[in-house]
């Protein structure tokens, strides 16, 4: 795996969205993304218990922001309706068709902010630089391959279900099964820290009914996935596999798999923020992405470009085909 403390990553905050990228020779080979506002892991709040079922160490705390959180390991003296120091150990999680609520614990720390983007990455070991652009590195192709959640390798592809219970991997492909197999070991590796993917992860290798092969796709994936922590079942006889790692943060991928519209906003800023010609800025959209457009997001893209900003909206575009230009007024 790629990301490994020592490695200069590259930041852009933009708006409403913070990204990082780690390249070698060109190329993204980890990335990161952050949608800062919402609680997120680092941050310690005074919050209110406003729910705890009698026995149990489990509760519901909402903070002063409104946003509520699931709290774990409550000491028996905590009632409803009492202030309690929290911790946010994971944030919020919109899948398709359901949102899971931020996890938090009780502390004695100070309150503080969440970490930026930058900041956890440094926390980290690693090393920051904060760029207004991305100096190297395919951005839009690798937001792409999140939307579509689809990434091809020689040979094959893997497309990416993210689910309630897990992310499932399908690997499909015209080579011969064995191959196939080793050769998107090799490509998950690099998905998974391209996508900054976590949690339960199942994969579907096309089935292998030689021992030898299971083994030799085993092999693998132990030296594809190497540095990255986590825990993994061997090969089953129907090419099924299992990967589960800590999950702290939103991937690249659930990000936009679970709020598609606000994903495709952002990219949208960003493409505003990159024009370089004189004039006015005109951003056209689809009319969902005009709707998730924030008079704030807007207010600082004219501050942060030093000019107006206009949105046109064509029900003809796809939702992630928005684009910016500089029109005369």
């Amino acid at each position: 795996m790629a990301d490994r403390p020592g490695n200069e990553w590259q930041v852009e905050e933009g708006i409403g969205e913070h990204r990082a990228i780690l390249c070698r020779g060109g190329e993204i080979v980890a990335a990161r993304i952050d949608w800062p506002g919402k609680l997120a892991a680092g941050q310690v709040e005074d919050a209110v218990l406003v729910s705890r079922a009698k026995g149990s160490s489990r509760g519901t705390a909402r903070f002063a922001s409104g946003e509520e959180a699931l709290v774990d390991r409550l000491p028996k003296h905590a009632r409803e309706g009492a202030a309690v120091r929290l911790e946010i150990h994971r944030p919020a999680l919109r899948e398709q068709g359901r949102s899971k609520m931020a996890q938090a614990r009780p502390t004695s720390a100070d309150p503080r902010p969440a970490p930026t983007l930058a900041e956890a990455l440094r926390a980290g070991g690693h090393a920051v630089r904060v760029v207004h652009r991305f100096t190297e590195g395919e951005w839009n192709a690798l937001w792409l391959d999140a939307w579509h959640g689809r990434t091809e390798f020689v040979g094959g592809e893997l497309a990416f279900f993210p689910t309630p219970a897990m992310t499932l991997v399908d690997v499909d492909g015209t080579a011969d099964p064995r191959n196939l197999a080793l050769a998107a070991a090799e490509a998950l590796g690099s998905a998974i820290a391209r996508f900054d993917l976590a949690g339960s992860i199942g994969i579907d290798f096309p089935t292998l009914q030689a021992k030898a092969d299971r083994k030799a796709v085993d092999d693998a994936l132990q030296s594809a996935l190497d540095g990255w922590s986590h825990e993994r079942t061997a090969m089953n006889g129907f090419g099924f596999v299992q990967l589960v790692a800590r999950l702290e943060r939103a991937s690249l991928l659930h990000r936009i798999a679970g709020r598609r519209t606000a994903a495709a906003a952002r990219a949208l800023l960003r493409h505003g923020e990159a024009v370089a010609e004189p004039g006015e800025l005109l951003l056209t959209c689809h009319p969902g992405v005009g709707a998730a457009l924030r008079d704030d997001w807007l207010e600082e893209l004219a501050r942060r470009s030093g000019r107006k900003v206009r949105i046109a909206t064509r029900g003809d575009l796809a939702l992630e085909a928005g684009f910016a230009q500089a029109v005369q007024p």
